[in-house]
């Protein structure tokens, strides 16, 4: 039996392999090549690719390869020097703003139309909201009077920041000068500087091999860690957060207890399940499903998102309530949080007997008047005062 290849979301409807992609990307931003280098180089291999292509390719994923490292970065010191450099973008100069921490390794960067006080600002609250974790110390900057007075207004501005010692030593900053080095080594043979953004999406890719190159991330045990191991890193990297990967047909497949992806229609359905090794979720719909233990017992719970935050309910067991009872009980939460009430505050301050008592009148009045559970067309007065 032929088994379905698993395929990233990002590469669906593309008609090269996520393999040719990444390739292009990485070997763009880390080696000194340009787009017909790539070019050439894919058709010696019998990959024939245009240079815009590889073009568009880096401005789409290079953000979303950024977000996927950035997953397994590792924390840098507290003690900042903090420097920007010009860059050529469309014949003028624009300005990209480095910092790197006492050892060399890459706090953050942002390139800027200019050197103002604004530009400076922004900089440094894209740094302190990349590392709030661990808020910097020491920041060393250059003469620039306008990198001074960004930080002492953020320094007002955020709690976080008024411990923070502002220096202007200039041989602290011969670290970051020799830093820039390499990212200007790797902008000489790039001629897609055209416009602000595709330049902000460069460098912002070059920034990310370069920390590569300096073994700033840390990834799970058992990867590669040379430079010939860039490869793999990258492949271990950009993987998906719980994707699996696919078995073999002729393997014997061990017994799952996922959740199941058909929902529970009718209390037949209900009454079918059967119990199993591990903990399992039925769902219902809109949140409401049903937890199934290996020793038989069967809860039904909501589970919504309040003030951003997730939260679950508990609405009784089965066969004490039912699936009908269930979803009235579940319309019922759902009324309370168009109020902005959360069903689990409300529990807490009722006390769990009160609160059941509160379902069941909701209970009996949908079933007097004959509505639909699941149907938001509903009288929701009075649920506010309940």
């Amino acid at each position: 039996m032929t088994v379905a290849i698993e395929r990233d979301p990002i590469y669906r409807g593309r008609r090269f392999q996520s393999e040719i992609i990444e390739l292009c990307v990485r070997w763009y931003l880390t080696y000194r090549l340009s787009y017909w280098d790539l070019v050439e180089m894919l058709a010696e291999r019998g990959v024939v690719v245009s240079h815009t292509t590889i073009y568009r390719w880096v401005q789409q994923y290079v953000p979303e390869f950024d977000r996927r490292w950035t997953r397994y970065a590792k924390a840098v010191h507290p003690s900042w020097r903090v420097d920007e450099t010009a860059i050529s973008i469309r014949g003028g100069h624009r300005y990209l703003y480095r910092a790197v921490d006492k050892f060399g390794k890459t706090v953050d960067s942002l390139l800027c139309a200019d050197r103002s006080v604004w530009a400076a600002r922004a900089f440094f609250c894209k740094a302190v909201k990349t590392h709030h974790v661990r808020a910097p110390q020491k920041v060393n900057l250059d003469g620039n009077t306008a990198s001074h007075r960004a930080l002492r207004l953020l320094r007002k501005e955020n709690p976080n920041l008024r411990g923070v010692v502002i220096r202007s030593s200039r041989y602290l900053n011969n670290i970051v000068e020799q830093d820039h080095r390499a990212i200007k080594r790797r902008c000489a043979p790039m001629l897609a500087r055209k416009s602000f953004r595709t330049a902000a999406v460069i460098l912002a890719g070059v920034e990310l091999a370069y920390r590569i190159r300096k073994g700033q991330f840390s990834l799970r045990s058992g990867a590669a860690t040379g430079l010939s191991s860039f490869k793999h890193l990258w492949a271990r990297a950009l993987k998906r957060r719980g994707a699996r990967a696919q078995a073999r047909s002729d393997e014997a497949q061990p017994p799952t207890q996922q959740n199941s992806p058909v929902r529970l229609r009718t209390e037949h359905d209900v009454r079918d399940i059967k119990p199993v090794r591990d903990e399992r979720k039925v769902t219902v719909g809109r949140g409401l499903y049903l937890f199934v233990t290996p020793k038989g017992g069967r809860s039904w719970y909501y589970k919504f998102y309040f003030a951003g935050k997730c939260k679950k309910v508990n609405l009784g067991t089965y066969p004490e309530i039912s699936l009908e009872c269930a979803k009235a009980r579940h319309q019922y939460a759902r009324n309370l949080l168009a109020h902005g009430i959360n069903p689990c505050e409300m529990k807490a301050t009722l006390g769990r007997n009160a609160f059941v008592l509160r379902m069941r009148e909701w209970e009996n009045a949908q079933i007097r008047e004959g509505f639909n559970p699941l149907s938001d067309s509903h009288e929701t007065s009075g649920i506010a005062s309940a």
